[in-house]
């Protein structure tokens, strides 16, 4: 059964005339880079690394063999997004340079692998009203309430991008819901990262490049623009979460020293197929034809790396700030074990949070079947047992202790 729909095709017959920027994307994307420094009146000087690691990142995305027409205008439309995000920030510190002083206190990073209640973990802790988490469309539209007027616009723009989203995909709305007045993932405001190949292809030069970065530059972005969230508004404690962050953990805390991390553990057989499946349908849009071996090896290779680097950064790291936060414990039992979280970060629990608990645990309303297979991607549960070593038996542990 295809993960896509008619609508899907139609866009991508649409979309084939403009497909030929593919072949000059260095061409390409300056054009881009001209067209918003005109429309914004903002000049990229200063940026010109990101210019160039956001033109190498479409290089990449414009040599995978199978990419649709929808696949390449997606890239393009982010890095102009991301560009115009950044230009954004940067002139409004430029504006209100007092906006560099807005300091971060003790921020939570939700990490873990893909599928192990990250996201649950992240919702749960952001509702607090002494928490914040960036909405969805304060990360892709960072700026200072005095320009909200402008940023309608933009959320309009997502609201329509999201239910087009789900025209094409429907299974979106099962494995993954997205909603842009909801807390979302970094990733939105990260430039770079490994959510590319989760999303559009196994992109070999990009994940080496990826490899051998130094990414603090980048988390020291996502400072700014938390800071930029923060100016002229209420100082919350700021709850942030993405999977990949466990590969950063020492960077975080080079760039956020107080920073604490509630991580997830599940199964990863379990995770593996549901991961695999959300690969499945993001590729189906932008890749002609799916190679499930390929996702297979992708996912797997990604996930193996990501713990792997998770536990060897911990144990550079204090103790005290990492929580370990089980997948089965938190979601069987959530009236017992969120009040242990809200604990384990130093944070209050309130009667106002209690009560609102089973508000927060709601899901969207819709069909919640999500059916997947590890043989499907040419993985098996040994397998993958033998790929993360001994952290299954972690998990196993920290499920039942």
């Amino acid at each position: 059964m295809s993960r896509t729909t008619v609508t899907a095709a139609v866009v991508n017959a649409m979309l084939r005339p403009s497909f030929k920027g593919r072949k000059r994307p260095a061409e390409t994307w300056q054009r881009i880079v001209a067209a918003v420094e005109k429309s914004t009146g903002w000049s990229t000087a200063g940026d010109e690394e990101f210019v160039a690691e956001m033109g190498f990142h479409l290089q990449c995305l414009a040599d995978e063999p199978m990419l649709t027409p929808l696949g390449w205008q997606s890239g393009l439309e982010d890095a102009k997004a991301r560009l115009q995000n950044r230009l954004r920030i940067r002139q409004r510190i430029i504006e209100h340079p007092e906006i560099a002083d807005e300091r971060i206190v003790d921020p939570v990073f939700v990490v873990g692998l893909p599928r192990t209640a990250t996201t649950l973990a992240h919702k749960i802790l952001a509702a607090s009203d002494a928490h914040r988490g960036p909405l969805m469309w304060e990360m892709m539209h960072t700026d200072i309430p005095q320009y909200r007027a402008e940023a309608e616009k933009t959320i309009r723009s997502l609201e329509s991008g999201t239910r087009m989203m789900v025209k094409f995909a429907p299974s979106w709305e099962v494995i993954h819901p997205i909603r842009v007045h909801s807390p979302e993932e970094s990733l939105l405001v990260l430039p770079h990262g490994r959510y590319h190949l989760f999303l559009r292809g196994a992109l070999p030069e990009y994940r080496q490049w990826l490899d051998g970065r130094d990414c603090t530059g980048d988390y020291r972005y996502l400072k700014r623009a938390l800071q930029v969230l923060q100016y002229q508004r209420e100082p919350k404690r700021w709850m942030l979460k993405y999977p990949a962050h466990l590969n950063e953990l020492e960077v975080i805390r080079k760039v956020f020293p107080d920073a604490t991390f509630v991580w997830t553990h599940r199964d990863p057989t379990t995770v593996m197929g549901s991961v695999c499946s959300l690969m499945e349908t993001s590729w189906s849009l932008y890749q002609r034809r799916i190679d499930f071996e390929a996702i297979g090896r992708v996912a797997l290779s990604l996930l193996v790396e990501s713990i792997e680097q998770g536990r060897a950064a911990r144990l550079k790291l204090p103790a005290e700030s990492i929580i370990d936060v089980p997948y089965h414990r938190l979601s069987s039992d959530p009236v017992n074990e969120v009040p242990k979280l809200y604990k384990a970060i130093d944070a209050e629990w309130t009667e106002k949070d209690a009560g609102n608990l089973e508000h927060v645990l709601a899901r969207p309303q819709s069909d919640r079947r999500h059916e997947y297979s590890l043989s499907r991607y040419g993985l098996s549960i040994q397998g993958v047992e033998d790929a993360f070593c001994d952290y299954t038996r972690m998990c196993g542990a920290l499920n039942t202790r």
